[in-house]
């Protein structure tokens, strides 16, 4: 990524981390570093279970942030599949699946990351099925629904890769749920391989974006050796070009 583009991130990071923290709107002592756990992710689950796109998606991929945790019980509630990626993709079988119908605990407690780690089988590319609606987590948003994450870049990674292998399509809606705080009404920075939201939900309502970016897929020239090297779904599918 080029330097000013991260640098401008930061920046926009910065200030909405200081906002949340300021209107005291996250349920940690504080926002910096990290999706938001912002005050409301109940309500703005409840504002996202109140849309076709949510009534009609059976897969869910979902980011494992505490700020989508309403989410992503919700749809084991309702019956839905619901993936979320194996912290930093680092196993050939970079997915947990949470199946509703294989549950042992409540949804809720199923959902968090160390329950799903413990509970749910992980499974490779070639084992998941179409994804019907995809869940972000962000620290900033805009109106044309460009976002900005915490700086790790895998959910971008993600996205991309399961577009690659004709997962998420056309016809995939993807969401962010933030507080209100949350969203611009400004220009974002943003590069080749970041992904726009089609729809912003916050605890107070729905917000349709204007022609959001979606990558094709994969930007190998983005992608540094040693992150290749680290994630083995995406070792085994790196060009050789150029490496």
């Amino acid at each position: 990524m080029p330097i000013e583009i991260d640098h401008a991130k930061q920046a926009v990071r910065e200030r909405i981390w200081n906002a949340l923290d300021t209107a005291r709107a996250v349920h940690n002592d504080t926002a910096h570093g990290r999706i938001p756990n912002f005050r409301g992710s109940d309500a703005a689950a409840d504002e996202l279970a109140a849309l076709a796109a949510w009534r009609d998606a059976r897969v869910v991929k979902s980011v494992p942030d505490k700020a989508q945790l309403p989410v992503r019980a919700r749809a084991l509630s309702e019956g839905k599949m619901v993936y979320m990626a194996v912290p930093r993709l680092a196993d050939p079988k970079p997915f947990y699946l949470l199946d509703p119908d294989q549950l042992t605990a409540p949804p809720a407690e199923a959902a968090a990351p160390r329950a799903a780690s413990a509970l749910a089988p992980k499974v490779a590319v070639e084992e998941l099925q179409h994804v019907n609606l995809v869940v972000l987590g962000s620290v900033a948003v805009n109106h044309a629904g460009v976002r900005i994450g915490k700086g790790a870049g895998y959910s971008d990674l993600e996205f991309a890769f399961l577009t690659e292998a004709g997962l998420i399509g056309p016809d995939t809606v993807v969401v962010t749920t933030v507080h209100e705080l949350q969203v611009l009404d400004e220009d974002l920075p943003a590069t080749e391989h970041d992904v726009s939201v089609d729809l912003v939900i916050t605890p107070s309502g729905v917000i349709t974006c204007t022609a959001p970016h979606r990558p094709a897929g994969l930007v190998w020239e983005h992608l540094s050796a040693e992150k290749i090297a680290a994630i083995p779904a995406l070792a085994a599918r790196a060009p050789t070009a150029g490496r």
